[in-house]
């Protein structure tokens, strides 16, 4: 978007924008987010930045109205594959606060200088002035949604120190942390809270809630689709009568194992957020799990331009219009999606499942609370245990353990700041991986959102079901850079075309889940999503 667009949008006010740019007032030194209720400033006082952060290198404070860091994040960062939004996605799940700025170079494949430049040029502010602006939005949401004590919001929020923590929300919001939640609770904004206050690095909460906003409309189709693939005793998934959805499970986080719970309620949907309810976990892995939840349900998307795309298409248009706000499931742990891809490699759904809940028995035991007592089996445990609990052809056994022996040495290092190219270099390489399980990792692990799983046979069932499409691209170009979500509509279209003709995958699929059925083999592995 260029100044004028940017500026057209913060006249209007539009909520769609919120959290893809802040705009700073420099007759004010305050910045906001598109819709904030203000008057519009003048356009000769209006610098626009890509990121929170770089308004605060550049002096700026937060709005105190609008709250510019309680909104959705971009969904650019999903849509760029330079460095910049590879950056930005290992940024968000905590990269530079478990290996430092190095770290995340050398994941990037750049120097920390390099780094720098190319971050300062692009977004405005160097990776340590990201992160730091990244660990004050979690430190607001904590403060606001929670009664957690002060020390302990710090600590979660990712800071080294008590006295760092109160300088930073300081500098960024003009209040202190006491005056913030004080401040949130007089204008209503406070959205969570906690049974009891947590104690000590690494204790647990009884029940931590925080909402997590996202972008109107939101298709609650998603928590179908996980729902149909829970492994038992790692996932639970339930939809209730009264429109209340709901997915839970266990999570091995970099220092402790959590556990979670998102609830959303269809019957009240102008709230615009999902409930989060976390316990047992360490406190430094909170803005982690936070991150990935919002990965997994695709919180930061924007589903208006989405839709505004796909409904173009005249196959899409019937579907975008009935089913608005289709979310792309993301993952919270690469190395087990990788896993559940190559299991569910031509067999259906069904099957992947009761495969993954034997091999489920390989991972560690965790006292049962709510019916999860178990994390999924690391690619170690995979590798030393899995073949006596894996079934199925003898070639994908290989394949599976080979791969997990590749992530346990560390010969195979993937995760949220590839992009597609970087993963087809990684991952085809493996045996038994091919384009199919290569395009569904991009889809859910870095969240490729241009991704069409065209040899997908439930992705042809579905573009079956759908309106002719004879002079159009077969391979949906036209939607692009839209074509995962393309694929999970394609997806629904088939469930539901075989839930009209099968009672069974009536009662497993609801119509709302874009489930595959059985695929007939191809020449290369290419299977269900699982």
């Amino acid at each position: 978007m260029d100044f004028w667009q940017r500026y057209r949008a913060i006249d209007a006010r539009d909520t769609r924008f919120d959290g893809q740019f802040v705009t700073a007032v420099r007759s004010t030194g305050i910045y906001c987010r598109p819709s904030c209720p203000a008057r519009t400033p003048k356009a000769s006082n209006v610098t626009f930045f890509e990121t929170s952060a770089a308004a605060h290198e550049a002096g700026y404070r937060a709005c105190k109205r609008c709250l510019p860091e309680a909104v959705p994040g971009t969904p650019t960062w999903n849509l760029r594959s330079d460095v910049a939004g590879r950056a930005m996605r290992l940024i968000n799940d905590g990269v530079v606060s478990r290996s430092g700025v190095e770290g995340l170079a050398r994941k990037l494949g750049y120097s920390a200088r390099q780094l720098n430049r190319i971050l300062g040029e692009e977004l405005g502010a160097g990776p340590l002035a990201l992160a730091r602006a990244s660990r004050a939005q979690t430190a607001r949401t904590l403060l606001v949604s929670t009664d957690m004590l002060l020390t302990d919001v710090a600590f979660a929020a990712g800071f080294n120190s008590v006295r760092q923590f109160n300088e930073t929300v300081s500098e960024v919001f003009a209040l202190t942390p006491s005056a913030l939640r004080a401040a949130a609770r007089r204008s209503g904004h406070r959205t969570g809270h906690t049974h009891r206050a947590w104690t000590g690095n690494a204790a647990a909460a009884s029940a931590l809630t925080v909402k997590l906003p996202f972008r109107a409309p939101f298709d609650p189709g998603i928590f179908t689709f996980l729902a149909v693939r829970a492994v038992p005793g790692i996932e639970h998934a339930e939809i209730r009568d009264d429109g209340v959805y709901s997915y839970a499970r266990t999570l091995r986080l970099p220092r402790s194992a959590a556990r979670f719970q998102v609830e959303f309620d269809a019957g009240s949907p102008g709230s615009g957020a999902l409930t989060l309810a976390v316990s047992s976990i360490d406190l430094h892995d909170l803005p982690v799990l936070l991150s990935r939840v919002r990965r997994l349900f695709d919180l930061d998307a924007d589903p208006v331009a989405v839709d505004e795309v796909l409904a173009r298409d005249p196959r899409l248009t019937a579907s975008v219009l009935a089913v608005p706000g289709i979310r792309l499931p993301g993952a919270v742990d690469p190395g087990e999606l990788l896993v559940r891809a190559m299991i569910g490699q031509q067999i259906t759904v069904a099957a992947a499942r009761t495969a993954l809940t034997g091999l489920a028995a390989a991972g560690t035991a965790l006292p049962e609370s709510d019916g999860l007592d178990r994390l999924f089996p690391t690619p170690g445990q995979i590798a030393d245990g899995g073949r006596e609990l894996l079934r199925g052809p003898r070639r994908r056994i290989e394949s599976v353990l080979a791969a997990a022996r590749a992530m346990a040495s560390g010969e195979l290092d993937f995760g949220y700041g590839d992009h597609h190219r970087t993963l087809a270099a990684k991952l085809l390489p493996l045996p038994g991986v091919g384009p199919w399980t290569m395009g569904y990792v991009a889809m859910r692990v870095p969240g490729d959102p241009d991704v069409l799983l065209a040899n997908d046979a439930a992705v042809r069932n579905g573009l079956k079901a759908l309106p002719d499409g004879a002079g159009l691209p077969v391979d949906f170009g036209n939607v692009s850079p839209w074509r995962s979500y393309a694929t999970m509509h394609l997806w629904r279209a088939a469930a539901a075309k075989q839930a009209a003709t099968s009672p069974q995958a009536r009662r497993t699929a609801t119509g709302a889940a874009p489930a595959a059925p059985r695929r007939r083999p191809p020449r290369r592995p290419a299977g269900s999503p699982a």
